[in-house]
């Protein structure tokens, strides 16, 4: 099976970037292809990425990899998400964070906040809260425990954490490097207060949506993780589609008993994204 199998029962496609579109330095075998014959079939196609970052960044990254702004309508981050809420304060859950944060993340993620009435200060004890966009060290990105005693000061100082990439891990140029949502993990099993935006919240489907302006049950979501891509869209109603090109690395045989073991039901699972 393939995505053209697929095309004729679905107006909007949904699709992962890291692990389905590219591997975070080039595209994929078969993806720019695959994005210019559902544009040639009248498919609305957006990006739905866990990114830290804001989506016109992530636009220019795709721009930079040979993917052009015309062979998609749109791309959805819940670093986007996280700067809307940090600007609105109107998710109760960011209304009483105060002004004053520290970042665990690296330079290319500051885009989240650039121009937002907050104040960044160094040491989690002159901090209101914590925003995680990930490791900020390329030595430690394979290792969670790397930032243990930014995370123990601040847990010390009763920080709540913004988590801006759900993931976990990702595989960067073959490489298995660790994301933002590890760290969220680990600062949550000590007991730290944790605010998680992106997938797998079925809340972050309402603006893909409303960016696609297809209905729900003519809507196909792609991704290559089970926890946040396919467990999401079965939250957000959505039918999914497993590639297995990015984190969930195995034989179909072997990722429809992790589909079935995880209670997840994907309409097909895919070598790549291909058409």
């Amino acid at each position: 099976m393939s995505i053209a199998d697929l095309a004729e029962g679905y107006d909007g496609f949904i699709v992962d970037l890291w692990g389905v579109v590219h591997d975070g330095v080039r595209p994929y075998p078969g993806v720019i292809a695959a994005l210019a014959a559902l544009r040639a079939a009248g498919k609305r196609v957006v990006f739905l990425s866990n990114a830290p970052r804001r989506a016109a960044a992530v636009a220019a990254s795709l721009a930079d990899m040979g993917i052009a702004p015309g062979s998609y309508d749109g791309v959805v981050t819940s670093g986007e998400v996280v700067r809307r809420a940090l600007a609105s304060r109107t998710d109760p859950d960011f209304a009483a964070l105060g002004a004053r944060f520290v970042h665990l993340g690296p330079a290319r993620d500051r885009n989240l906040f650039e121009g937002l009435d907050l104040i960044e200060v160094s040491a989690p004890d002159e901090a209101d809260f914590m925003l995680n966009t990930g490791p900020d060290d390329l030595a430690a990105q394979d290792d969670a425990a790397a930032f243990d005693a930014l995370l123990a000061g601040s847990l010390k100082a009763g920080l709540p954490m913004v988590c801006a990439n759900p993931d976990l891990e990702v595989i960067r140029d073959g490489r298995r490097i660790v994301c933002a949502g590890l760290l969220a993990q680990r600062y949550e099993a000590w007991g730290g207060r944790v605010i998680w935006r992106g997938k797998p919240d079925p809340a972050v489907y309402a603006p893909t949506l409303a960016l696609l302006g297809t209905a729900r049950e003519r809507t196909i979501a792609f991704g290559d993780s089970l926890r946040t891509d396919i467990a999401g869209a079965k939250a957000a109603g959505i039918a999914s589609v497993l590639v297995l090109t990015g984190i969930h690395v195995a034989s179909p045989e072997q990722a429809r008993r992790d589909c079935a073991q995880a209670m997840l039901d994907p309409v097909a699972i895919l070598p790549g994204f291909i058409w």
